[in-house]
């Protein structure tokens, strides 16, 4: 019965199979594992969590010989690291935690991906740590290389590359992170000397990842040199790159080359049609805009919308570019409002050249104001407590004012923000940390609601904008209430203990 439910799953019929673990009379830990596993694997995390919790005592009791292992633990982790929701890997690691299972390292490895997954490179990293060095394996080492690179820190991830024991032989998967870091790092001489000492044949993956490196930094000719001298033919992927960096760079002539491979290669995805398209508007070509607009029509092509998830208190959030659907809808555009009137204080200027239709640059704003991932973020805004971190997950690439927004709305409201798009993880920390032997002043434009600072030793006032000196609102210490204006035009400023008010 065990194998008639691994077939199942396997062949993507998880309701088969769920019927068959149904109706046994009895079970053991083989089977739930069996159909743990398959639920991950046919998309199904939900209900693997849910049939972890069952099975682990939290829904109702279980025989002995249904004890949950190793192999339980790891399939619950992979449904975690598939939703992407910190909280309920945090469960399952506390389950194994108190199941002493962690200190297997096969379920490190899992809790170092999970981690990763979920937004949290630094307990990953804390995960990483807490292995002894003669346990560390290769696949230790592939998997946080890879939870660094995925997190923009590429060069933590070249140093510990570098650092790796002399007994453990890198593998294709290993220079692959690396190179994925130096290419998210902005790297590109670090990556060019990795790639070129490889003691593994290079893959397509390699090469491609070393285009998109070059192609990232500006390099369009190097990236077109090295595709005509691969030693095989380029894939979709290669070319896909230096299409999407041919419109980054206006360079035309070279985006009409990579869509000609792409179509020839029988690409129908609606990418590379969109990328095309925002080539020629970019560049006002609308006629070819139109053409190309027409040829989706005539194959069929729908292009796939923008949406971002939020996990606020357990429960995801969905959020699609324009969507006013939402119950606390009002609530959301003013909070919109408010950070757009914040940001701009801080020197935001909408990347208009991002909407490439041919409308006024009224409406072009309006669309960037609606992208998903900002209503996701001001969503989260209201909905947690100051200092909360923020973490969105979108279903394609950030684009270029929505990064600039989210840096922005780091630094205004003292929150640190991920973002992980398709590709990688984008974490915005803008935080003002405060010197306890300074006597310098600083000025912060953020939420009246004071952050803890770790030095005591501060007075704090607030002066409203353009409000004269004399009306300042005095504090004498950081655990006195502040009084909360509605209006965002807000100046905190923070003052060592000792400086004189004549100062201010």
């Amino acid at each position: 019965m065990t194998t008639l439910i691994d077939a199942y799953a396997k062949c993507g019929r998880i309701d088969n199979a769920r019927n068959v673990f149904d109706e046994m009379p009895c079970r053991d830990i083989t089977t739930w594992n069996v159909l743990l596993s398959g639920s991950v694997l046919c998309g199904h995390p939900h209900l693997a969590l849910h049939l972890f919790r069952q099975l682990c005592g939290f829904s109702s009791s279980v025989s002995p010989n249904e004890t949950p292992d190793s192999s339980t633990v790891i399939a619950a982790i992979a449904a975690c690291s598939q939703l992407g929701t910190i909280a309920n890997g945090e469960e399952v690691h506390s389950f194994a935690r108190a199941s002493q299972l962690d200190s297997q390292i096969i379920v490190k490895n899992a809790l170092i991906d999970m981690y990763s997954k979920c937004g949290s490179v630094d307990m990953a990293m804390k995960v990483f740590r807490s292995m002894s060095k003669p346990d560390m394996t290769l696949i230790s080492y592939n998997t946080i290389l890879h939870a660094l690179s995925m997190h923009g820190r590429g060069a933590d991830a070249l140093k510990m590359f570098e650092k790796m024991p002399r007994h453990i032989e890198p593998d294709s998967i290993t220079y692959l992170a690396v190179l994925c870091g130096c290419n998210h790092a902005g790297l590109v001489d670090d990556g060019l000397r990795v790639f070129n000492s490889m003691r593994v044949t290079p893959s397509m993956k390699h090469y491609g990842t070393l285009v998109n490196m070059l192609c990232r930094a500006g390099r369009l000719n190097e990236a077109y040199d090295v595709i005509n001298t691969m030693p095989s033919e380029p894939d979709m992927v290669i070319w896909h790159t230096l299409l999407g960096a041919s419109q980054t760079y206006g360079d035309v002539p070279l985006a009409e080359v990579a869509a000609k491979k792409v179509a020839e290669l029988g690409s129908n995805m609606d990418g590379d049609y969109v990328l095309l398209s925002n080539i020629y508007a970019s560049n006002s070509r609308w006629h070819d805009v139109d053409h190309v607009r027409t040829r989706m029509q005539c194959n069929d092509v729908i292009k796939i919308p923008g949406f971002s998830y939020i996990e606020i208190n357990g429960t995801m959030h969905m959020f699609i570019k324009g969507d006013r659907s939402h119950p606390i809808w009002k609530e959301i555009s003013n909070a919109l409002h408010i950070i757009s009137v914040r940001i701009r204080a801080l020197g935001y200027v909408p990347e208009v050249q991002n909407v490439l239709h041919d409308i006024g640059e009224e409406e072009k704003q309006h669309e960037l104001y609606l992208h998903s991932e900002k209503l996701a973020i001001a969503f989260g805004l209201i909905s947690t407590d100051p200092g909360v971190e923020l973490r969105v997950i979108k279903n394609l690439r950030i684009c270029g004012d929505c990064h600039a927004v989210a840096k922005l709305v780091s630094k205004a409201y003292n929150r640190v923000i991920v973002v992980r798009d398709r590709a990688r993880f984008h974490r915005f920390e803008e935080i003002i940390t405060i010197s306890p032997n300074s006597s310098t002043l600083v000025k912060q434009f953020n939420h009246v609601t004071i952050r803890s600072y770790s030095s005591p030793n501060v007075y704090i006032f607030i002066i409203l904008k353009h409000v004269p000196s004399t009306s300042i609102l005095w504090s004498g210490g950081e655990h006195e209430s502040f009084r909360r204006y509605p209006s965002p035009n807000v100046y905190i400023f923070i003052i060592l203990k000792h400086v004189p008010r004549s100062s201010a």
